[in-house]
């Protein structure tokens, strides 16, 4: 049993060291996967940080003082244009409303007089009875009382306005805010009851910068011109999923923002089924179609200092250390390359740890590279296996010797 297991153990080890020992794949030196610069139609998306409001947010303030006697509305509920939402103490203002009446009435009494005392003056100036003088006094007397009827009847309309601050109406259609007071609060002008969102259609609110805007300006000959020219964007929520209705940009801002060297553009989202909410925070996705895009797989750069640079290959297989400039948006996995590298130029793509700038390489083919990590992989999964089988054998080989020790002991 000895020698068989011991030569199966030896034959193993040998097999197990013919396939290279170490379980790795040996790769040459110099060979380095190499891809060569082809031009592709690519889509990219800028996204830029966004606050939502809607179409009109308007904030509801009471126009007189007084206590909260009634909400009428709940938080999120919708309202129309018109509706009562508060309602305010009112009965001072109903007392004034009186006195005004009565001043009106009196006015009114007075006035009639006036007239009477004017109409009776004119008939005694028409018989001699009485001269000008007496008819022009009763004529002042009348335009007197006719003024002073007026003046109450503004005095009444005012305290009826009045009056009807004390019953706080929506001046827009739209959504309840947040509802920070309430019945009892003593509450004034200064005091926001609640705003009222027009939430049927949403405004997102981002910035773009100085320079962008500029280049956009160029190209469309106005920033006004590049809006309209603008692909219909998407809007990214809060939990990272794509609200399914795509927007459009319809405002920018005339002034460049001083404090952060940018301009404010406004995209416009439909919002039927009131998913948006006022006050939220989203992302803007703008779309860029490119149709002769270089991409690279960012494995084959490397960064340094804010650069980005590549290993280019030459016509002598030597690499040179190129820096690029790469699009700010990309997807992850890929660069877009601006400048830097042009169609037909080689790159070496995997194992640029180990390269220096002039260094002469043996160039293979990505899918080369590839079959030889595979080959690696399943090499090591062999070797592994025959080491697990040796282990194995020579357990149960010095199981098998204390056995056999055993049994000579008892023997003697």
């Amino acid at each position: 049993m000895k020698a068989t297991n011991l030569a199966l153990t030896i034959a193993l080890t040998a097999l197990l060291a013919s396939c290279g020992g170490s379980g790795q794949m040996k790769f040459g030196d110099d060979e380095y996967p190499v891809r060569t610069v082809a031009t592709q139609s690519a889509t990219s998306q800028a996204t830029y940080p966004a606050s939502l409001k809607g179409v009109q947010d308007v904030e509801i303030h009471p126009k007189v003082q007084g206590f909260l006697v009634q909400v009428n509305v709940s938080e999120g509920q919708r309202v129309s244009a018109g509706q009562v939402l508060f309602v305010l103490d009112n009965a001072t203002y109903q007392a004034a409303v009186r006195q005004a009446q009565a001043a009106v009435n009196t006015a009114v009494a007075q006035c009639n007089t006036a007239k009477l005392q004017y109409e009776n003056s004119k008939n005694l100036h028409a018989n001699n009875v009485i001269g000008e003088f007496e008819l022009q006094s009763a004529a002042n007397t009348y335009e007197s009382a006719q003024a002073t009827l007026a003046q109450a009847q503004a005095a009444l309309a005012s305290a009826r306005e009045t009056l009807s601050f004390c019953y706080v109406k929506s001046p827009a259609s739209g959504v309840v805010g947040t509802l920070p007071f309430k019945r009892g609060t003593l509450v004034s002008a200064a005091n926001t009851l609640t705003t009222v969102s027009d939430a049927s259609t949403i405004e997102a609110y981002f910035s773009i910068t100085e320079k962008m805007a500029l280049e956009l300006s160029k190209d469309a000959g106005g920033l006004n011109g590049a809006i309209a020219k603008m692909p219909p964007v998407k809007l990214q929520l809060a939990d990272g999923t794509l609200y399914d209705i795509t927007g459009k940009v319809t405002k920018a801002s005339g002034v460049v923002d001083a404090r952060t060297g940018s301009v404010q553009l406004i995209a416009q989202f439909a919002n039927p089924n009131h998913i948006l909410k006022s006050g939220a925070s989203a992302v803007v996705m703008i779309p860029h179609d490119n149709a002769a895009a270089i991409l690279i797989p960012q494995s084959a750069v490397s960064e340094v200092q804010d650069k980005r640079f590549v290993y280019v290959l030459g016509a002598d297989n030597k690499v040179k250390y190129t820096e690029i400039t790469v699009d700010s948006q990309n997807d992850g996995t890929n660069y877009v390359v601006t400048s830097g590298l042009k169609e037909g130029d080689r790159f070496v793509t995997n194992g640029i740890t180990k390269l220096s700038d002039g260094m002469q390489i043996t160039p293979i083919t990505e899918e080369r590279y590839q079959q030889k990590i595979t080959e690696a992989i399943e090499l090591s999964s062999n070797q592994s296996t025959a080491k697990g089988f040796i282990d194995a054998m020579s357990g149960k080989s010095q199981s098998d010797e204390k056995k056999d020790d055993k049994k000579a002991e008892e023997k003697k």
